[in-house]
């Protein structure tokens, strides 16, 4: 029927719809198959030119979020150990699964919150990132359950979204703190925990993650790219300007050590982030 879609939770976007209108649907579905195909949805109907490019509704100030996982403060998270037992590894997946599923509506809502103030390309880009988020988060989704659990079987914590609201009012906040502080935190981390996934003899759980990680490289890159051509827009630069938003929006330390070759890689150079790191602690004689 047209103008009618169905999903598990809400309503799939429709062609003839705005995209502000197929992020809302995004955002309010909570159950995590049903977002992962409602993004994937979204995406393919935008790339398709099916939908408009119209921001007409509001975005919600919270996504939908089921019953599971348990959403803890970041201080009452169990503290993950480095071991390479299964039940390290389904911790050390949980909690990928949990940022990749965040990830969706990170990337959704930046579209349908930001998306009137840039040209459709800032679209197309965001809404490739979406899909791809969701693809990450369907393969941990599978590797977990080859693995004998599911996401929301741990506890999981919601910092990633609280850095998602406290830039709600500032398209260039939110670029300056997602993709180039969240999301490039994650190319610092992950070889070493592909180092680990393998000297434990999880190849396929390796394998993922290395798909991620080049793909991550990418999303901080399309991050710089926008955030560079705002920055521009806005007659300061871009080093300048990132090393303001993130002093005033993120809450957290920069912590060493930096996959320096990583970042550079996507364009976020030691210029905008060497003068706001933590220093390292001294070796201890």
């Amino acid at each position: 029927m047209p103008g009618t879609c169905h999903s598990r939770e809400a309503p799939s976007p429709c062609r003839g719809g705005s995209l502000g209108s197929a992020c809302r649907s995004v955002l309010m579905t909570g159950d995590p198959y049903a977002k992962v195909m409602a993004a994937r949805a979204v995406a393919r109907e935008w790339r398709l030119g099916r939908l408009a490019h119209e921001f007409d509704v509001a975005m919600p100030d919270r996504p939908a979020r089921g019953e599971r996982p348990e959403l803890l403060p970041p201080a009452r998270m169990p503290k993950r150990r480095k071991g390479g037992s299964i039940a390290h590894r389904i911790a050390l997946l949980h909690a990928i699964a949990h940022i990749e599923y965040v990830a969706i509506d990170l990337a959704v809502d930046l579209v349908g919150r930001f998306g009137g103030q840039f040209p459709r390309a800032f679209a197309d880009d965001w809404m490739k990132v979406a899909a791809e988020e969701a693809m990450h988060f369907a393969l941990i989704q599978r590797r977990l359950r080859q693995l004998g659990a599911a996401y929301g079987d741990l506890p999981a914590h919601d910092g990633l979204w609280e850095a998602a609201e406290a830039t709600a009012h500032d398209a260039a906040a939110r670029l300056a703190v997602v993709p180039l502080v969240l999301e490039a935190r994650g190319l610092d981390v992950t070889p070493q925990m592909i180092v680990r996934l393998d000297a434990a003899g999880d190849g396929i759980s390796s394998r993922i993650l290395a798909r991620i990680y080049s793909d991550e490289i990418n999303h901080v890159a399309t991050g710089m790219k926008w955030f560079e051509s705002s920055a521009r827009d806005s007659g300061v630069t871009p080093a300048e300007q990132w090393r303001a938003l993130v002093g005033r929006y993120f809450g957290g330390a920069l912590k060493p050590p930096f996959n320096d070759s990583a970042r550079a890689s996507a364009g976020l150079t030691p210029e905008f982030y060497a003068s706001l790191a933590v220093p390292e602690p001294s070796a201890q004689t």
